[in-house]
């Protein structure tokens, strides 16, 4: 009796789970899907009931008839194994019905799979570039052609290290957020810089790798205005896990003032401003041609080395030879006359975990953290201005 009482309870607690999913419920779940933002992702969503409900009646028909099998004709009430080697029958019921059960299933999961691979004809045309650990966006064409930015981990420090209460969005909060209208189709174009990255955004429908050396893409239309959180999905690293990915869907009034304050960012205009959790950047100056103070630059590149170099080379410069990554205190080639230090932060080094970082910052933010480094953990060197950055720039 207690067995089959058990039993019950179990079936029921799954009827209830599977009857929740299917009414919208499970949303709510935190391991389950998130709300659908889009009709792709609302495809993605019905498909996976669907399917699930196909596994449910197969689960229940398939074990229903076992336990009733070996139930019926136990032993125990005088029940003899049967002795046959094959019945044509039943072999062909076993190989038809699975089949029948696999075309249903690829009917509509086709349907949505050649939806997905649709990228034609965007609204807006954005590349994402996966980087150790960040994420770089160019809007290449549409409204906002020629906007670039970096987006990394706003999450302060102290709550990773257990030292402050986490946030609201703990390591799903970015300094600068992707910004989209919503209503129009955009299309992503993803690569890599360094290893495999991928690109995700759960609530959107929108997932794909970024390869190094490759171009792929993926598509999202946002039905509603809102703020859709992701990660990157392909374990890439040590960091992997503090690279989130934040798009925020706003109208198309707000979209286009957000491109023409991004153009002013970008003309040089003004600094740009970080959403409010984000950690501290650092805002190149005005007239980068001008000589900068040494503690002006040791300030700034403080900042600068905390959100990009921290994670390889360590807040005490000591690096993870591990990764290749040297380290810096102590290390007479950073603190040398010669131009290698700003070679390397532009270019990166092949077959290492450096990066280039000539797209993702300026000459006065290059030349800051290479000063930074220079005088910190009992380095002592002079410092490295903007236009020495700028003179090596190819």
């Amino acid at each position: 009796m207690k067995g089959s009482k058990l039993v019950s309870r179990a079936l029921a607690l799954f009827a209830g789970l599977a009857a929740a999913a299917a009414s919208g419920a499970a949303h709510a779940i935190a391991w389950y899907f998130q709300t659908p933002a889009s009709k792709m992702a609302q495809d993605i969503d019905t498909l996976h009931q669907v399917i699930m409900w196909i596994i449910v009646v197969i689960f229940v028909a398939v074990f229903g008839f076992m336990f009733y099998a070996c139930y019926a004709h136990r032993k125990s009430i005088g029940h003899e194994a049967a002795q046959f080697h094959e019945n044509t029958t039943v072999e062909l019921l076993w190989t038809v019905i699975p089949a029948l059960i696999l075309i249903v299933i690829a009917w509509p999961v086709t349907k949505v799979v050649i939806a997905q691979k649709d990228t034609s004809a965007p609204d807006l045309t954005i590349k994402v570039t996966g980087y150790q650990w960040k994420w770089g966006y160019d809007y290449l064409r549409g409204e906002g052609e020629g906007i670039s930015f970096t987006s990394m981990l706003a999450t302060p420090r102290e709550q990773i290290d257990g030292k402050a209460p986490k946030g609201e969005n703990y390591l799903l909060e970015v300094d600068h957020e992707m910004v989209v209208p919503v209503g129009k189709k955009i299309r992503v174009i993803t690569t890599a810089a360094d290893v495999v990255h991928a690109w995700w955004i759960p609530a959107l429908g929108a997932k794909q790798d970024a390869i190094p050396g490759f171009l792929r893409d993926t598509w999202f239309r946002a039905e509603q205005a809102g703020t859709y959180r992701g990660q990157c999905t392909e374990l890439c690293g040590k960091e992997h896990a503090f690279m989130p990915i934040v798009v925020r869907v706003v109208p198309q009034e707000q979209y286009t003032k957000w491109v023409g304050e991004r153009r002013k960012i970008a003309a040089g205009a003004e600094a740009p401003a970080p959403v409010a959790s984000a950690a501290p950047a650092s805002a190149a100056p005005a007239d980068e041609s001008k000589p900068l103070p040494l503690a002006e630059l040791v300030s700034r590149g403080e900042k600068i080395y905390a959100a990009n170099c921290v994670a390889c080379h360590q807040a005490t410069g000591q690096g993870m030879p591990a990764m290749k990554a040297p380290a810096l205190a102590g290390n007479k080639l950073v603190t040398g006359a010669d131009q290698g230090p700003i070679d390397t932060v532009l270019n990166g080094r092949p077959n290492t975990a450096m990066q280039p970082f000539k797209q993702q910052l300026s000459d006065a933010e290059i030349a800051a953290v290479i000063t930074y480094v220079r005088n910190s953990w009992g380095n002592k060197a002079s410092e490295v201005q903007p236009a020495e950055v700028k003179a090596r720039r190819k």
